[in-house]
């Protein structure tokens, strides 16, 4: 999750009109040596940048919106819409923008455009909202100079708005989108279907559910590295896009399934494109309720009892996991942030030892010899192989006397229930990448103190609380020196390791599959730059 979600509706018949539009303009496209037609198991959800804070979603649109500040093929910090920028005061920090940029409809894009996005992105309904509570606010200078005002001193802030797309105040005032629509209710404005950025590429069609084909911006003002004429994206069932790719009609897979490795890997013409993502998938279990929904334990909540969730820790096997259900496409993960991220520490990144036997004592210890029913909340098609990691877990967890009814959910669904003020289930398994590359964005959301004031736990569903973690979390916000704000990071990240608030899984791998003629970028955040695809 980037973290956040949304719902998503789809009718069976949409998708059946999906495939058969995509059947006939398989036969009948001529795919040109620079256009390039690739497929995710999953739609573009809207093209409001505002609407989801999730990695497929912001990956796509960054190739329409851009922010003040990008990463390159490394991660790191690039200049985009802002040409410098300096921290003028703890609290403070100022942006030069860059000149002579145009949206894609000819508007020029100045500072007014800055203010009105955060308006926008911090206002009813965003997705984002929480990803940039660390702002105050944002003031115009001049035309070209904007000042960042945040609550606290913030060494980090440019790290925190890289998938901040600015949008066109202008454009959405006359097209009445000046609010995202509220996605949970199904709400739709102009920018969910049409877009209108500064990036590299512009929307050429859009058609919900079967196609959405970009076109390059003839008037960007960064210098094309890409050769592409057209970019069709068209989502598919991941069996059918295998298909699809194997039969010469897809350029290119954004999502690999485990079991379809081995044949794309012996196919000629084609490679598998695959590196560590900075996602950390893993389980959370509901300590916040006084009782468990669909549970045979009434009157109390098992998971309060650290025994018990060191009993589920220490039950599951997750190096059969890795090798077995992953195809060793994943690396056994300890704490909620892997490498890669800032204040990650290899030394605390051992786990549990599974011991089944350990496990079934523990529960005894805790007053259930004979185990306990429960639910499992699961994605079915989010995370790599998603659903039968949670199959696994389910009968691992059988072993101990642990009986989980799993429900299995496409992401929109899942996401949709999690997001619920009601949300009480058990146990459910959710991935986390920090989209700043620091471990204080895991911390904020999945283990500081619930707080929708605050923009604080905004995914931490299982209601995990610490006052000890809430103050480390607080003073590596807006400690400015680097060494020290690591060590606060690492000993906040050692607490919640400690005190089995959540049972990490896996660093899952990033498995994309291209045709040999295709030359790209493969980042570990999972995002795909266009701008970086050339056809050979």
């Amino acid at each position: 999750m980037t973290a956040a979600v949304t719902a998503i509706k789809k009718s069976s018949h949409a998708a059946i009109a999906a495939l058969l539009l995509a059947a006939v303009t398989f036969c009948s496209e001529v795919a040109g040596a620079a256009t390039l037609r690739w497929a995710h198991d999953e739609d573009v959800f809207s093209l409001d940048p505002y609407a989801r804070q999730e990695t497929f979603l912001l990956s796509f649109l960054s190739n329409i919106y851009e922010p003040l500040v990008r990463r390159g093929r490394n991660l790191q910090l690039q200049p985009a819409l802002a040409v410098h920028w300096v921290e003028v005061a703890p609290d403070r920090w100022r942006f030069d923008l860059r000149r002579g940029v145009r949206f894609q409809d000819g508007t020029p894009f100045t500072a007014d455009d800055v203010v009105f996005s955060f308006a926008r992105v911090s206002g009813p309904n965003s997705s984002l909202a929480h990803a940039l509570a660390p702002i105050r606010d944002v003031t115009k200078l001049d035309d070209f100079t904007i000042e960042i005002r945040t609550n606290e001193p913030d060494p980090i802030l440019p790290e925190e708005i890289t998938s901040w797309g600015i949008m066109s105040a202008h454009w959405c005032a006359e097209n009445d989108a000046e609010q995202p629509g509220d996605a949970l209710k199904g709400e739709e404005t102009y920018a969910t279907n049409h877009a209108n950025g500064t990036g590299p590429f512009m929307l050429d069609r859009r058609k919900p559910d079967v196609e959405t084909a970009l076109v390059p911006n003839p008037h960007w003002w960064d210098k094309p590295e890409h050769d592409l004429d057209r970019v069709v994206f068209r989502p598919m069932p991941a069996k059918a896009a295998v298909a699809a790719f194997l039969a010469g009609n897809l350029d290119m897979l954004y999502t690999v399934p485990p079991d379809a490795t081995d044949r794309i890997a012996r196919t000629a013409g084609v490679y598998l494109v695959h590196g560590p993502e900075l996602r950390t998938i893993f389980l959370g279990m509901n300590a916040a309720s006084d009782e468990l929904t669909e549970s045979s334990v009434k009157g109390r909540n098992p998971f309060r009892d650290k025994r018990v969730r060191r009993a589920f820790y220490q039950a599951i096997d997750e190096n059969t996991i890795t090798t077995k259900v992953m195809r060793g496409f994943a690396t056994p993960a300890g704490l909620l942030v892997g490498p890669g991220v800032v204040g990650f520490d290899a030394a605390l990144n051992d786990r549990l030892p599974y011991d089944p036997a350990e496990a079934k004592a523990l529960l005894a210890e805790a007053g259930y010899p004979n185990g306990f029913t429960a639910s499992m909340d699961c994605p079915n098609d989010r995370y790599l192989n998603d659903e039968a990691i949670c199959s696994s877990i389910v009968a691992m967890l059988a072993k101990i006397g642990v009986k989980l009814h799993l429900n299995a959910d496409s992401r929109g669904k899942f996401f949709a229930k999690l997001l619920l003020p009601e949300y009480r289930s058990s146990f459910y398994l959710l991935g986390w990448a920090s989209s700043t590359y620091d471990a204080l964005s895991a911390l904020v959301n999945l283990a500081a103190t619930r707080s929708k004031e605050a923009h604080r736990g905004d995914a931490n569903f299982a209601g995990y609380s610490n006052p000890k973690v809430d103050a480390l979390i607080a003073d590596a916000g807006h400690e400015p020196n680097e060494a020290k704000r690591v060590d606060l990071l690492r000993e906040a990240l050692a607490l919640v390791k400690d005190d089995i608030a959540y049972i990490p899984l896996h660093q899952q791998q990033v498995v994309w599959a291209a045709r040999n003629n295709v030359q790209l970028v493969q980042q570990a955040d999972g995002f795909f730059p266009l701008r970086y695809v050339r056809m050979k």
